[in-house]
């Protein structure tokens, strides 16, 4: 038995430990990720939360087929965003650039850190849906090409090849160069 599928049954089995241990690492994770969805701080934490409230609920009728249990979360969040869409009209937007600052920066520094995040939001969003997914699972998720695929029902060429033209759009778009950084 793998330790994913050991992990898989401990939270299925509902033990504290093993919940304590996967909220702990994978909560960060799936809050970028919705964060990077929602683009409003209160309702990216709402979300968060709900997203393990809903995996605690439903962890009963959990089955593993070989992802890791990130995979499961992600696809939980991917769910708890879109039903979200549907039924949030308010219109509230907070940028997500807020929290970037470090003591260390100035006035000018802190400006263009804010102006270049704002660019790169602008640029993901015009990406096509299915390459937004990959990027914002790939780098606010900070997933393996292998948990994206599963996520997103694809396989993981389909998934690498979504990623090498979104980063390609996205250089174009920002005027960038280099290397994603991204080899797996």
């Amino acid at each position: 038995m793998s330790d994913e599928e050991a992990l898989a049954r401990r939270l299925r089995d509902r033990d504290p430990e093993a919940w304590a241990g996967v909220y702990e690492e994978c909560f960060p994770r799936v809050y970028r990720y919705v964060a990077a969805r929602v683009r409003d701080r209160a309702d990216a934490e709402d979300l968060a939360e709900r997203v393990f409230l809903k995996a605690l609920e439903s962890c009963s009728s959990f089955k593993w087929k070989g992802a890791p249990v990130s995979a499961w979360l992600f696809q939980i969040a991917r769910n708890q965003i879109i039903d979200h869409r549907r039924t949030d009209k308010s219109g509230r937007s907070l940028p997500l650039d807020e929290g970037i600052a470090s003591d260390a920066d100035g006035p000018e520094e802190l400006v263009e850190r804010s102006w270049e995040v704002r660019r790169a939001i602008e640029a993901v969003g015009q990406l096509t849906p299915a390459q937004r997914d990959v990027i914002e699972l790939r780098f606010a998720g900070e997933l393996s090409t292998a948990e994206v695929a599963g996520i997103l029902g694809k396989t993981e060429g389909a998934v690498k090849v979504l990623q090498h033209s979104a980063l390609a759009k996205l250089r174009k778009r920002l005027g960038s160069r280099g290397d994603d950084g991204r080899h797996d």
